[in-house]
């Protein structure tokens, strides 16, 4: 033979077996010294697959791994046991985002090879090739120069279709997002309607108008759709209304992303008791999503985040306009009503349970943060080599900033004074909107 052992085994890869057992084989006809010159290798190698196939038989000569078998610094079991637990919770959120949200300490190259061994890792979605990245010229826009509104179906999520067929839940989302900061406004609706649409803008523009934006200056763009026709130019007042070319709809990209987001983060992990529940979870993840939820696109920062930083003088009440049902701000005549003030919900039955359950639901914040660092505790000194929290520890002033945002949604509890309080089963994005209360300064 003229080839190497080891260069040849190198190059058959899959058919290793059938060598390796003439080798054998001949080692037992001629000898270990004359195989191995025979074979160009080291009597050692013959030795070693004699060996194996003497005590194994013809599996012991099928290759081996040549992996550590104990690796000092692996995952404890029961973190690793932890950590699927949270990924179970939570399969919409990859490794680096909860490392992130959570403080966990561990890798995501790590995190990542756990949930492999556990089968929670799914094949990712394929994307399309960007053509044109303008987040760097939109990086240089002012706050609230644009606003981009679109509608959503909601009926074709699988998971929430089946809860509103049960509960009589919304089948239609609008949404606005301001391009700049990407804060985010929510609002849910039996169907389009310019109405609607008018309702929704309404609220935004008085919202807006409420601390000190500039009307004047705002360009609302929508899509050619019906519900932007009619009323909804009209509700705009002094802003401006912009429609995208047909067929463009890389044109309501910022919009168009938070459908994607809130479907994987919201829509596919919660369940709703009641239209109430249902509210209330949707405006404490528009909560996560303005004041805690960092946008890797925008270097990380959450929308509350880049607003304190081009206008530090702005409240936090900015971010807190809730999601309502726009149904009951139409009349039989097919016009709309809307009051004074944005936060002044009607006073009829469903709105005060929202109100209710939303109240409830802030109320109860600090009660599942607890829960969650008892939860997810990385275990005794010995296990880890000190006691960290998979989620963090508290930073300073976390009382103070929690309480204005439960007062200001105390407010709204105090005006309508329903005669039933409905106490909702607590969300899972409750955790994030914590850590943002417990961190962020606000301006008063």
């Amino acid at each position: 033979m003229s080839v190497r052992y080891f260069d040849l085994i190198r190059e058959m890869k899959d058919n290793t077996y059938n060598h390796r057992l003439r080798l054998v084989e001949s080692a037992k006809e001629r000898g270990i010294k004359p195989t191995a010159r025979l074979f160009l290798t080291t009597v050692p190698t013959v030795r070693k697959w004699l060996r194996r196939f003497q005590q194994q038989g013809p599996a012991g000569l099928a290759g081996q791994s040549r992996a550590r078998r104990h690796q000092p610094h692996k995952t404890p079991l029961a973190r690793e046991a932890r950590l699927v637990e949270l990924r179970k919770t939570l399969p919409t959120f990859g490794a680096r985002r909860l490392i992130r949200e959570f403080d966990l300490p561990i890798g995501h190259d790590a995190l990542e090879r756990i949930w492999h061994e556990h089968g929670l890792i799914k094949k990712r979605r394929r994307k399309y090739q960007r053509k044109q990245d303008l987040a760097h010229i939109k990086a240089s826009w002012a706050l609230f120069q644009q606003i981009s509104a679109d509608t959503k179906d909601l009926d074709d999520i699988p998971r929430y279709w089946l809860q509103a067929q049960r509960l009589h839940l919304p089948v239609i989302q609008y949404t606005a997002r301001d391009v700049r900061s990407g804060l985010l406004f929510w609002a849910f609706a039996e169907g389009r309607s310019a109405s609607a649409s008018a309702v929704f803008a309404s609220r935004i523009q008085q919202h807006l108008d409420r601390y000190g934006v500039s009307l004047r200056d705002l360009v609302w763009q929508t899509d050619n759709g019906g519900e932007f026709k009619g009323d909804f130019p009209k509700a705009l007042g002094h802003s401006q209304h912009v429609r995208i070319p047909p067929s463009a709809h890389t044109y309501q990209s910022d919009v168009e992303t938070v459908h994607r987001l809130e479907e994987d983060e919201f829509f596919d992990l919660e369940d709703f008791s009641s239209r109430g529940d249902f509210l209330a979870k949707a405006h404490t993840y528009q909560l996560y999503f303005n004041l805690a939820r960092p946008n890797s696109h925008k270097n990380y920062q959450s929308p509350w985040q880049i607003i304190e930083r081009l206008a530090p003088r702005s409240p936090l009440e900015l971010c807190l306009l809730p999601p309502v049902f726009l149904d009951y701000y139409l009349n039989d005549s097919g016009g709309y009503d809307v009051p004074r003030q944005p936060y002044a919900l009607p006073i009829m039955e469903a709105d005060a349970e929202a109100v209710c359950a939303e109240f409830h639901e802030m109320r109860r914040l600090t009660a599942v943060r607890k829960s969650f660092q008892g939860r997810f505790r990385c275990g005794s000194k010995g296990d880890s080599g000190n006691d960290r929290s998979l989620i963090g520890k508290r930073r300073s002033g976390a009382l103070v900033r929690r309480r204005k945002l439960l007062y200001w949604i105390e407010g709204a509890w105090d005006r309508t004074r329903p005669s039933q309080r409905q106490q909702p089963e607590a969300g899972r994005f409750q955790i994030h909107t914590a850590r943002i209360l417990n961190g962020r300064r606000t301006h008063s």
